[in-house]
This record gives C-alpha cells, structure tokens and sequence, in this order.
C-alpha cells in the first residue's frame, strides 16, 4: 500500500535558482534488477491536507476557517507520529549516485543530509536535503543504512521539493541480495510521506535503496529523509 501525508503548502527561498531552470551548474530542483517479493501493493492512498481558508459557514457552524485549523493540526499530530513511531528508524548512513556539485560528508544537498530525522519544515529547496547533480536528469538513486537489521514492514520517504519522482523502492538482505518491494508512480505532492507499506519480509533488512527519475516533475527533486519500519521478529 503507498500512502501520502500531505503537509502544508509554503515556499521556501530557492538557493540555486530563481524562477529559471539552470542546468550547468546552478543547484536545485531517484539499479540494480531483483526479483520482487511476493507481495501485492495496493494503490495510493493520501491523508488530505490542511483546507485552505475561506470565510463560509459550514456543517455545525463552524467555519472554514476551524475546519481549516482542525486539519493542520490533524496534520501536525501525524508527522509528529511519524517521527517517533517506536517501530520506525531514521537512516544513520547514505551514498548516492550523484550529488549536487558534487558534495561529500555532511555538506548541503549531500546524501548524507537524507539522514536523521526531517528537518525541511517548508516546501521548497534546502540544503538540508539531498539532491541529484542535475536537475531533470533521468535515473538516480538514494542507498541509505540504518542502525538495526529489522524484518521490514514500510519505507517512508520524505520529500521535501520537486515531489513525486520516486519510482522504486528496494531493500537489501543481510546477504547482500537486492529484493524490490515497490515500482510504480509517486502520488506524492508539495512536503510530503510516499509511504511504501508491505507485507512483513521473510528476511531482515538495515538497507534501502530508494530509486527516482528527475525528469518526472521539472526542476530539483529533494529528498529530506527516509524512515525504515520493521519488527524483530
């Protein structure tokens, strides 16, 4: 099951461009074949975001405007679940397969920066995220290590600008054997959660390697973090 938390829309400042698209060297705008798991993914599904406002009366009196501060806040409560879900852990470790200007460590857009908890609080470019070296490039990839073999049950994966171009979810055993567990299009908008959800693996798993293509959506795809849930047992 892929599922979407749809967070609130805002525009962050853009560093690397400004409403022009520079491919040479101005910054933002994700493999290997494996047998599927067998499993059946079901279709998208979103959790709606916060309403916009308006000044009409609606169901019960209320107005738009409570209706829209309700769902913000039913928003704000879900990222909050999602962050310190017990079964979920944040990635400690990340290579990719390209980076803008080509950054390493722990510098801005680095793989790296898809570790830890989220950290991009509006839509829009930040360094803290990683990006590809060239925006609307084709395939590239995010391969993230976590602290804990676990049997996995969901990835989550946190985008943060230029959403919607993940394309494949896969994970590695602790043979080092790649398994994809979902392919298919990203319904994912504006600051969101792709949630990737599965049947529990036979097999336990601190690896995942998150594939997108940058040419879906125009401009810098960035990616703020990726979460692996799973159980020990």
């Amino acid at each position: 099951m892929i599922c979407c938390v749809l967070p609130l829309v805002c525009l962050s400042a853009c560093k690397k461009s400004g409403s022009t698209q520079d491919t040479s060297a101005t910054k933002p705008t994700v493999s290997t074949s494996a047998v599927p798991i067998a499993t059946t993914p079901v279709a998208p599904g979103v959790v709606p975001a916060p309403a916009a406002t308006a000044s009409a009366v609606v169901q019960g009196g209320a107005t738009a405007e409570t209706t829209a501060v309700l769902a913000a806040a039913a928003w704000a409560l879900k990222q909050d679940e999602i962050k310190n879900d017990p079964n979920g852990q944040w990635a400690i470790q990340a290579t990719a397969s390209s980076t803008y200007e080509d950054v390493q460590g722990r510098a801005g857009y680095s793989a790296n920066q898809a570790t830890g908890v989220p950290d991009v609080e509006s839509y829009g470019d930040n360094e803290a995220s990683w990006t590809s070296k060239m925006p609307d490039g084709g395939i590239e990839w995010l391969d993230l290590k976590f602290a804990k073999p676990v049997f996995a049950t969901e990835v989550r994966v946190r985008e943060s600008s230029g959403s919607g171009v993940v394309v494949k979810i896969e994970v590695y055993d602790e043979q080092g054997a790649v398994h994809t567990l979902w392919q298919g299009a990203d319904p994912t908008t504006e600051l969101n959660y792709l949630m990737v959800k599965f049947p529990k693996t036979a097999f336990k798993t601190s690896r995942v390697k998150v594939t997108v293509a940058t040419n879906i959506v125009p401009d810098w795809n960035e990616i703020d973090a990726v979460q692996l849930v799973g159980i020990d047992q």
